[in-house]
């Protein structure tokens, strides 16, 4: 089953008829960066987030690092809501969508005004204090011993339901995407749609996740950790790195972006979801092919307009192989140049793709190709041009954001300078 549109328009415009949608404000907590010049800046210099982990005890595991973000304080921009009302993954969100809507230049007043979308995608959700009030119940022998705090706020759908409160808006529908690692390229699909059809003028979407135990044990047992750094595409890969953060992002329709001079990083062209089902975990080269011609489609993209890609890039054996032969299947033996930032950010989840977005985003705003950083020697099954270890300078014009999930959930979003579809 394939589709090029989300459940928020059962019957979206025609292409040239439907409204056009552009990207007015970004926020990013990450493992290289915090806040949007950081987090460029990470991008541009080929920042390594890898770090011995905090977050929970490791021991038994034989390894202990992962990709936590560094010095997190979120009072700096969470303001209405009391902290103890989300985890950390909630607190990521919160402070993601307050950046955001102020690079927007939007106040609390302005969006109290408006109908809008909120959708957030996310893994694991608050994973983390499960596992603490798990750990409560079984050393008490009673169910009653769990705090009741983080049992108050371990439901997903509070990430989108606590950016609603602390951004004061009363008139949105919030919505929480639970697609596993492309969460965040669905929820901005979601978004997409949802302005497209004319059924709001805004929507804040993007994904969050935090590390977490539970995600580190999975990988673990899958074999699908690596011992040192994250390797994407090259010949020694060995795996993942857990990551965490969040990216959240504003959409707008022009006509409103354009009515209250709005600065534009680019134009959102398009997006495909193709869901091959094909196995529980190993990706479908079919099925990421399918969703990338969908995506070219629905943004009525050319495939020679992409200057490069954003790859789901994950640094295993097998998605880096598959997703290889998936962007060969479609762009032939000459494709764009293809990069991994999970090599920098590690694997932060549902919030992978929505850090991925943001990179491109940047990277059409500021005239840069970011980095696969840790490479040595590209695998031949591989034979991509990963922009090796430096960043490029380049004037990038149409961007391709993949991603892609457990049970052959596939994401691609297109995003362009505004106003160019086709290149002059």
């Amino acid at each position: 089953m394939s589709t090029a549109q989300s459940p928020a328009a059962s019957k979206a415009p025609a292409p040239t008829d439907r409204r056009r949608v552009v990207l007015t404000g970004m926020g990013a907590i990450s493992s290289i960066g915090t806040g949007l010049d950081e987090y460029a800046e990470g991008l541009r210099t080929g920042r390594s987030g890898a770090r011995p982990i905090t977050r929970f005890d490791t021991e038994g595991f034989g390894q202990n690092v992962a990709c936590e973000v560094p010095d997190f304080a979120p009072e700096r921009w969470i303001r209405n809501v009391p902290l103890d009302d989300m985890g950390r993954a909630g607190q990521f969100a919160v402070a993601a969508a307050r950046m955001a809507v102020e690079d927007a230049g939007l106040t609390e007043a302005d969006l109290g005004e408006r109908q809008a979308v909120i959708s957030v995608g996310t893994t694991d959700g608050e994973s983390h204090d499960i596992a603490v009030l798990l750990e409560q119940e079984l050393a008490a022998g009673d169910p009653e011993a769990m705090d009741p705090v983080l049992s108050r706020r371990i439901n997903a759908g509070r990430l989108t339901t606590v950016i609603a409160r602390e951004l004061r808006m009363p008139n949105v529908e919030p919505t929480t995407i639970t697609t596993a690692c492309a969460a965040g390229n669905y929820s901005i699909g979601y978004g997409l749609d949802s302005i497209r059809s004319g059924e709001v003028d805004i929507a804040l979407c993007g994904g969050a996740d935090a590390v977490c135990r539970k995600a580190f044990a999975l990988f673990k047992r899958f074999g699908a950790l690596t011992p040192d750094v994250v390797r994407p595409f090259d010949k020694d890969r060995q795996g993942i790195l857990t990551g965490e953060g969040a990216g959240i992002l504003v959409l707008e329709s022009l006509e409103s972006a354009l009515a209250r001079g709005a600065h534009i990083y680019a134009e959102v062209l398009g997006y495909g979801l193709s869901c091959d089902a094909n196995h529980p975990t190993a990706p479908d080269r079919d099925g990421i092919a399918r969703g990338i011609r969908l995506a070219l489609d629905d943004a009525g993209v050319k495939q020679e307009e992409i200057d490069f890609i954003s790859a789901h890039g994950t640094g295993t054996k097998a998605n880096d192989r598959t997703e290889s032969a998936a962007i060969l299947d479609v762009y032939g033996d000459a494709p764009p140049r293809t990069v991994a930032v999970k090599s920098m950010l590690g694997h932060s989840m549902g919030a992978a793709s929505a850090l991925g977005a943001i990179a491109c985003g940047l990277a059409i705003e500021h005239g840069f190709i970011p980095p696969t950083i840790n490479h040595r020697e590209t695998d031949p099954e591989c034979p991509l041009d990963v922009v090796p270890n430096a960043a490029v300078e380049a004037d990038v014009r149409i961007v391709q954001n993949n991603s892609s999930a457990f049970a052959g959930n596939n994401a691609i979003l297109i995003l362009g300078t505004y106003g160019e579809r086709v290149r002059p």
